[in-house]
């Protein structure tokens, strides 16, 4: 009685409403009490061969198999849906004016080694799509700028800088507009000696180079428009005597709540996600089995009647045709069919009372 009560306590705290109850254990109840009830009276009654066994055994597995790709179909086409793309990388390719000067004498441009360097901002346009929309709406993205420089005397010297950017949709608008500074990682003298000294070999085995990648952040969380997507992404550098080799730029997804865990721990995610998809189904197909059964069972029952009743009757009419002489009796034979069909069905009315009063009972108990 002690051990009953402790498990009613439980039940009650995990399932104060008695939906767990009342919706999942007492069809899973009911459903395991009547193919236990078949399988024992087909098994008393000698009906049950091995080629029915292996029809059940059969179509349990195709079950299981149906289920187990239903549940991972659903969570593989979730996943699809749900993150968007980890990152999308644009090379950048920087367009200046170079800078001529003229001769005073002749009165003649000179260029080629007589050109200064550059005499503007180095600029380009990034075209990130055309037909369909990149960026997920309501996702927030990092948009990076890496340059690769060479550490040069001349970008040493010339210290910091300025890269900007400015985020358009397909009309030209203007979106987002962000600048950022930057300069080369400080190396000291003796640091860059020694460092020197120690990678000759793999400078001169092209295995190593004397340059940094600057990467500067432009937005940290920047967010699309859904009616108003970026298609076009403009950047400057804002010094003319910067160096460089190539500007990559970089639109992460920063990842929060449930797309950072599906991102961070796949296996673990998919893992939960199948085992509720699973969890679902079979709550669902227990509950359409267990509306079926009751259906299926009335039905049955209704016709097994209109049956007995359809019989009666073409009996009596039968009894009444080869009686004529002697009208309002019936014949041993009919009377015996009649008390045997509403006995019959009076004891099995009986049992199933007694069986759904008992299962019920046991139900309430927990």
């Amino acid at each position: 009685m002690q051990k009953m009560s402790m498990i009613n306590l439980f039940l009650t705290v995990i399932d104060p409403f008695k939906v767990g109850r009342r919706y999942v254990i007492r069809p899973a109840f009911n459903l395991a009490s009547n193919l236990y009830e078949e399988t024992l009276e087909k098994t008393k009654n000698g009906v049950l061969s091995v080629r029915d066994i292996i029809l059940r055994v059969i179509i349990l597995l195709l079950a299981i198999v149906i289920v187990l790709w239903t549940a991972g179909f659903m969570y593989v086409a979730f996943y699809y849906a749900y993150m968007p793309s980890i990152a999308h990388t644009r090379p950048v390719h920087m367009q200046f004016k170079s800078c001529d000067i003229s001769d005073g004498a002749t009165g003649l441009w000179k260029s080629s080694h007589d050109a200064q360097g550059i005499c503007s901002y180095p600029s380009a346009h990034v075209s990130l799509t055309r037909k369909q929309q990149l960026l997920m709406v309501g996702q927030p993205y990092r948009v990076l700028v890496t340059l690769d420089m060479p550490e040069s005397p001349k970008n040493q010297e010339a210290g910091m800088f300025m890269v900007c950017a400015e985020m358009r949709d397909h009309t030209g608008t203007l979106r987002g507009h962000s600048c950022r500074s930057a300069m080369l990682h400080y190396k000291s003298t003796l640091h860059t000696w020694i460092s020197t000294w120690m990678r000759i070999p793999l400078y001169l085995m092209n295995l190593r180079e004397e340059k940094q990648e600057v990467t500067v952040e432009l937005f940290s969380s920047y967010q699309d428009d859904e009616k108003n997507s970026v298609t076009d992404v403009y950047i400057e550098i804002q010094s003319k005597q910067i160096q460089f080799y190539s500007v990559l730029l970089q639109i992460t997804a920063h990842f929060t709540g449930l797309r950072y865990f599906m991102f961070h721990w796949p296996i673990l995610s998919a893992v939960v996600g199948i085992c509720t998809n699973l969890f679902v189904i079979t709550i669902v197909c227990l509950m359409s089995w267990y509306h079926w059964s009751d259906n299926g069972e009335q039905y049955l029952e209704e016709k097994t009647t209109e049956g007995r009743r359809r019989f009666l009757r073409k009996r009596s009419r039968d009894t009444n045709e080869g009686t004529k002489s002697d009208e309002g009796t019936m014949d041993d034979d009919e009377i015996s069919i009649i008390d045997e069909l509403s006995s019959d069905k009076e004891e099995k009315s009986t049992i199933e009372g007694l069986r759904i009063r008992k299962t019920q009972e046991y139900i309430e108990d927990l």
